[in-house]
């Protein structure tokens, strides 16, 4: 039995879920998470055969809790879920060691097609990025300016345009507060901007944020 640990702030996008996957009789919803947090509890205390994660979480993002999951449990497959679709994720949820990526729009009828493929050892990536993976991963040319940033400061770039503080930063995500700032100044450097005011209406602009 394929034992599957969801994460999802949402119960009703945990029931889906739950229903589409009673079509595959070799795999079943172990346990339920509604928080990051929840969810590395879960992983320290059972094993899980893959991990099916939502990017936009409360709390402690998805992108951060991917990250502390490969860092803690590397071998556990994690199937990232997300509202948007493959273009503005995908490619960085695998950099950061996801094994798959899924728009939440095309779920019902992917969800058991990623699951099969992951665990047979593949990447699932959508429908978007399958035809362009090697070229995105390859090339440094064309890219947006936000594609230039590493993992971390990706992260709290996403975290000042939802208007977080510095200090509430760092604490998300076990930083110092110097460390935040110094990430926060290579942000407006590589973005071209002056204030958290415009990192905001960037990301709003390049639907990064939810």
């Amino acid at each position: 039995m394929i034992n599957i640990l969801v994460v999802d702030d949402h119960p009703i996008v945990r029931t889906g879920l739950r229903q589409i996957l009673t079509a595959a009789p070799d795999m079943k919803i172990q346990d339920e998470a509604g928080s990051g947090e929840d969810a590395l509890k879960l992983l320290r205390r059972r094993k899980y055969d893959l991990v099916i994660l939502d990017v936009a979480l409360p709390g402690i993002g998805g992108l951060e809790v991917l990250r502390r999951i490969k860092a803690g449990t590397p071998a556990v497959p994690v199937l990232m879920l997300s509202m948007y679709p493959e273009e503005h994720y995908a490619v960085r949820t695998l950099k950061l060691g996801a094994a798959g990526y899924l728009c939440k729009e095309h779920f019902p009828d992917d969800l058991i097609t990623a699951i099969r493929k992951i665990l047979r050892g593949g990447k699932y990536l959508g429908r978007y990025v399958e035809d362009n993976i090697e070229l995105s991963l390859r090339t440094d040319d064309k890219r947006l300016p936000h594609e230039t940033l590493s993992p971390r400061e990706y992260q709290v770039m996403c975290q000042i345009a939802s208007g977080k503080t510095v200090g509430e930063i760092a604490k998300e995500l076990s930083l110092s507060v110097k460390t935040v700032n110094t990430h926060r100044e290579h942000i407006l450097r590589k973005l071209e901007l002056r204030n958290n005011v415009a990192i905001a209406r960037y990301a709003i602009e390049c639907r990064l944020i939810i």
